[in-house]
């Protein structure tokens, strides 16, 4: 609730002065000479309609006081105001695939890109940011919103079951998990437009290459950022899984293509990192983070309506009230 005049409430100091007056009132009243009051010794001092006296004035304070509010004209408000604030398109192209279970980031490597990528969506909610997950093959796991907490929902329940269970086909195809996240970029209208790809290995299935999708990212100015996620070397991965759930691991090449991924980063202006540690992860965040921001033009609704009415009501009940009851019940003689 708002006032439009607000300075009308200072009339309200009124009502001291008045109850002051009335108190005084009371005190002073006329008196009447009579020879005996042998005649009042039995009547009552105090009848109801004696104690009732009061509530003319009563009424009157509250007449007055429901007056000087409607004066002030009590407004409710909507917001309806146009401001800008800075933000981009970012889609998010995570990969999937079994080895990301791989434990040389701890507790594995899906675990610690998910932790780290949730702290960088959290640190910017100006933006539209959407979620694209590929292994074999690519789809959209969430598009694009600035409902990031829908969004961090959805994130923290990925995982590599559906390839483990074999949902999804095996192999990495991160040809077609760039050109997914692209589709969702297409028709945006922010100036900057952009996708953190994030793999731990090489291109090995799918119907679109990583160059002709880095091709495609350049064609609509859609800036790739590349992380290659994994230590060089070896690592100790799953590679079968029992329908019970147990699984077998042995030590294995790390096959991240960081050639590849550095071709996309380079031909879409975008830059390669190598993630080969959790702490390195969040700098490399941290790095995206300073990305160039766009002003979009958000609409926020500001409207206020006129709330006088139950005020003029309450006083013009009261002072009809004042006025039947000066009249009749406790009608006073001069």
């Amino acid at each position: 609730m708002y006032f439009a005049n607000p300075l009308c409430l200072y009339l309200l100091l009124l009502i001291l002065p008045l109850i002051l007056w009335y108190v005084m009132k009371q005190r002073f009243q006329p008196t009447l000479i009579v020879a005996s009051t042998s005649v009042f010794q039995k009547m009552k001092v105090r009848g109801p309609r004696t104690l009732l006296i009061h509530i003319p004035f009563v009424l009157r304070l509250i007449t007055l006081i429901f007056v000087i509010l409607v004066l002030a004209r009590p407004q409710t408000h909507e917001s309806i105001t146009e401001n800008e604030r800075e933000g981009i398109d970012i889609m998010m192209a995570v990969d999937i695939s079994t080895s990301m279970l791989a434990e040389d980031l701890q507790p594995n490597r899906i675990e610690a890109a998910k932790q780290v990528a949730t702290e960088f969506i959290a640190n910017r909610p100006n933006d539209n940011i959407g979620l694209t997950l590929f292994g074999g093959e690519a789809f959209t796991y969430c598009p694009l919103t600035t409902n990031h907490g829908v969004l961090l929902s959805m994130f923290s329940n990925v995982n590599c079951d559906l390839q483990a269970y074999g949902i999804i086909s095996p192999g990495t195809a991160i040809g077609m998990g760039l050109s997914s996240a692209l589709a969702h970029l297409e028709h945006s209208k922010s100036k900057s437009r952009v996708v953190i790809l994030l793999t731990d290995g090489e291109n090995n299935v799918g119907d679109i290459s990583p160059l002709m999708a880095a091709e495609m990212a350049q064609k609509r100015g859609v800036r790739v950022y590349t992380i290659a996620l994994g230590r060089e070397g070896k690592s100790k991965q799953v590679v079968a899984q029992l329908s019970n759930g147990e699984t077998y691991e042995e030590n294995v090449d790390n096959q991240m293509d960081a050639k590849t991924l550095q071709t996309i980063a380079a031909a879409t202006g975008g830059i390669f990192y190598q993630a080969s540690s959790t702490s390195r992860l969040e700098e490399i965040y941290a790095d995206i983070d300073k990305l160039e921001r766009t002003k979009m033009k958000v609409s926020n609704y500001d409207r206020r309506y006129e709330a006088y009415q139950p005020f003029a009501l309450v006083a013009l009940i009261s002072f009809l009230l004042e006025v039947l009851l000066s009249l009749t019940l406790l009608r006073r003689l001069p």
